[in-house]
């Protein structure tokens, strides 16, 4: 897989760069799908939780950092047991666990739906049966952890929106899985897109991301990331 190269040059950088292109780019994979019909009913409340997986974290985090509305995005485990939620544990792929993210949010500012038209637009690839780009394993599965029954009928009620809109030219398998615990994880994995710009991994798979969100959702998109280091 593509951890922790954060010196790479010559051919460790072309090796990086033929793994993307044995996959659709980013860039290419974003698109700007349709709002949800369904969305949650506004309260009083000034923060919501939402969890979020759809392959490696470090993608998924950095979107979400730069999206207007958030007030954090840590990356971490979901979808096994306390024991397993270990970065060396879940990368084996048969800890049930899949990397995500844990997105703090103003309901006030961008609701649940919203947050979730994001993540089939920009995040990541629904279409990818446990794997994005050139990560493989269940634990890159394409999930969403609600964290209400609520949050459960929206996603349930978009999923089928998209497919009946054929949003995509192939089948959404993301998995809805409720009631499952959230785990940070390690200190070395955290805003790990903002500190680390020009690692090969993040220059082909993860800024496109960034850039598409900012083209696709420019009143949503924020120049300046909110980092779990600012908030820690």
């Amino acid at each position: 897989m593509r951890r922790l190269i954060v010196v790479v040059a010559g051919a460790a950088l072309l090796a990086v760069a033929a793994l993307s292109l044995m996959s659709r780019s980013n860039a290419e994979m974003a698109r700007a799908v349709p709002p949800p019909a369904v969305d949650e009913t506004t309260g009083p409340a000034t923060t919501e939780v939402a969890v979020l997986a759809g392959g490696c974290f470090w993608g998924v985090q950095g979107v979400f950092q730069h999206v207007a509305g958030v007030t954090t995005a840590v990356s971490g485990y979901a979808g096994g047991g306390a024991s397993t939620a270990h970065y060396d544990d879940v990368e084996t792929g048969t800890t049930g666990h899949a990397e995500s993210v844990r997105i703090a949010f103003d309901p006030r500012r961008i609701s649940y739906g919203r947050i979730l038209q994001i993540y089939f637009s920009v995040a990541h690839d629904p279409t990818e049966l446990d794997y994005q780009g050139p990560d493989r394993g269940t634990q890159y599965r394409s999930t969403i952890f609600p964290t209400t029954q609520e949050q459960a009928n929206v996603a349930n009620a978009y999923i089928a929106q998209l497919g009946q809109a054929h949003a995509f030219p192939a089948r959404i398998v993301t998995t809805i899985e409720p009631g499952r615990a959230f785990y940070p994880a390690e200190a070395y994995h955290q805003d790990f897109l903002a500190r680390n710009p020009s690692n090969p991994y993040i220059v082909y798979n993860d800024l496109p991301k960034i850039r598409a969100l900012q083209r696709l959702f420019p009143d949503l998109y924020r120049a300046d990331p909110v980092l779990v280091a600012a908030v820690r």
